[in-house]
């Protein structure tokens, strides 16, 4: 089943349910419009924040340790140049849905200085996957590749972890050169990771606050 099926059948569920259970969205013909536009977007906010949230914990702390320690280096490297910017262009946009209804549901002139502060959270993560996408990113694929071509020279990289490369790098200058360059870029790339996570997190604390259960 390929993730539009995925998608797909999502959206069949939720329809589903707004359509033999509408109070349970707040759809009710009686009810007044603005109060089921605020529902819709509350549910918008909710289910992108909690998409872009569980994603970054996966791919940050689970997914993407797992599979470095279990796959060939150059295999884990080209998996994650096709994985990251599906990964930073999903959460970028579950970033921009979130500041979307969060403005529009707290208007700046009569918010309060923590809701002032939660918007610019979710700025905060918006522009952090934003730069990752565009800057880090294409940065990071195109430095890997280029030190793939120089490892693939030396017969390394189809080992998992990096201890045959740091072994090859203290006798090839090049090589060398190349790591340093790419631990910059794909250290700046994590930062930009985690300062959107931490991001998130913050806001995680404000919705906390504001659940009933």
């Amino acid at each position: 089943m390929g993730w539009v099926t995925r998608f797909l059948a999502a959206v069949a569920f939720l329809a589903i349910g707004v359509i033999f259970s509408p109070e349970t969205f707040g759809s009710k013909s009686d009810g007044p419009n603005s109060h089921n536009l605020s529902t819709y977007l509350k549910l918008a906010h909710l289910l992108c924040f909690s998409t872009a949230w569980g994603a970054a914990l996966w791919v940050t702390f689970i997914g993407g340790i797992i599979m470095f320690k279990n796959l060939p280096r150059h295999q884990f490297g080209n998996l994650q140049s096709k994985m990251f910017p599906a990964y930073f262009s999903m959460v970028g946009v579950c970033c921009a849905i979130c500041v979307a209804s969060f403005g529009y549901l707290h208007p700046w002139k009569s918010s309060s200085t923590p809701e002032k502060y939660q918007l610019g959270f979710l700025l905060s993560a918006f522009a952090f996957n934003l730069t990752n996408l565009f800057v880090f990113t294409p940065m990071t694929i195109e430095m890997m590749k280029q030190r793939h071509k120089v490892e693939r020279e030396e017969n390394i990289g189809d080992e998992v972890g990096w201890t045959k490369n740091m072994e090859v790098a203290k006798v090839n200058p090049k090589l060398a050169a190349m790591n340093k360059k790419f631990g910059m870029i794909h250290g700046l790339s994590s930062l930009a990771n985690i300062m959107s996570f931490g991001s998130l997190a913050l806001h995680s604390w404000y919705l906390a606050g504001k659940i009933n259960l």
